[in-house]
Formats: C-alpha cells, structure tokens, sequence
C-alpha cells in the first residue's frame, strides 16, 4: 500500500480514518476487532495521546472509556475541561494482544496517523499520557516521571507529559503529581483561549 502519498491526501479527519480503518502495516489488525481511531472536538486547542486501546475500548471503537477512561473522566472535570471539547487519541488504534504496550514496529506503524491528526487538527495543547505517547512526542528515550511538570514546544505546539491513568489506578500515589500536571495544562489552555491561539 502506497500509504504516505495517500495520508498526505486526506485533508479532514473522516478521510484519514477510513484509511486508517484499511490499513495492514502491522499485524495488530490481524486479531484486532475494531481500530480505534480517536474521538472529540477536530477544532481543539487540546489533544490528550494515549498508548493503545484496551479491551473495552476496542468494545466500543472508542478511546478511554474503560477503568482508565472513566478516571480520565473525572480528572478533566475536575480541571474544568469537558470531554466533547477536547480530542483525544492513542500512538496505536487497535489494541495490542493481552493489553501489552506496542511494540516499536507497531507504534511505529500507526504514529503517521497521529502526526497526520495534529496536522489536520491543529492544538496548541498536547497532553502526552503515559510513556509511550512521551517517547513519541517528546523524547524517544525519556520516562514521564523525568519531564513531567514541564513545557516543550515542537512545531509552536506546546507538549506536556503526565502520567496515564491506568498508572493511577495502579499507583494511587501517582495522583497528585497528576492532578499537578492538569492543574498546568489547564492554564496552558486557558492562556490559549485568551491569546486566541
């Protein structure tokens, strides 16, 4: 499949995700029951990248909506954000075998949808959840609990790292240096709506 010249062609997310929906680069969509391509506002500011679908997610072709999702829920309430105003995406859509990160491969394979989602999309935000979404934004060899609380720009978009829920839910201790980090990118974001980024 001569997919780069055709990703280069979609020039609204609904194209992309259908040939997203086709793609066979890795041998994640062999088992995969649904590609779960990403969900929310296509004229954010703010795009929160996740690792990869869970079960549930691949359930419902929707992102975060398991245990993690329904903490991530919480979280961006408490922080003032509603879910339907904000885009939200994974590094892989389709959801590796027993809820294991991608491989490289794999992540490899699917990051051109993302870096074609922000390229449509257009935030001034990125929240990077958990490592593997932080190595592919940030810095390949960097660990959230290294850069979390701070501000990179790449591109004019400013990328901050946090924990991914599911680490929350495993390490409650996690928690408020998390909600330290939305408590940032919810001025980050503020500051954006003022600016009119």
């Amino acid at each position: 499949m001569d997919w780069l010249p055709q990703l280069d062609r979609c020039n609204t997310i609904q194209e992309l995700q259908d040939v997203c929906l086709q793609c066979r680069r890795c041998g994640l969509r062999e088992n995969s029951k649904r590609v779960v391509f990403g969900e929310g506002n296509e004229n954010s500011r703010l795009m929160l990248v996740g690792e990869a679908p869970g079960a549930e997610e691949e359930r419902l072709g929707r992102p975060f909506v398991g245990a993690a999702g329904k903490l991530l829920n919480k979280i961006l309430a408490a922080a003032g954000f509603r879910r339907e105003d904000l885009y939200i995406t994974n590094i892989a859509k389709c959801r590796p075998p027993g809820n294991r990160l991608p491989r490289k491969d794999e992540a490899d394979s699917c990051y051109v949808y993302l870096v074609r989602q922000i390229e449509l999309i257009k935030p001034r935000l990125i929240v990077c959840l958990g490592t593997l979404a932080t190595q592919y934004l940030i810095h390949h060899q960097v660990k959230v609990s290294a850069v979390r609380g701070q501000v990179f720009e790449k591109g004019g978009i400013k990328i901050i790292a946090t924990y991914h829920p599911a680490a929350l839910l495993r390490d409650p201790g996690k928690k408020k240096p998390a909600w330290q980090d939305f408590q940032l990118i919810r001025n980050l974001y503020r500051e954006c709506l003022e600016k009119n980024e």
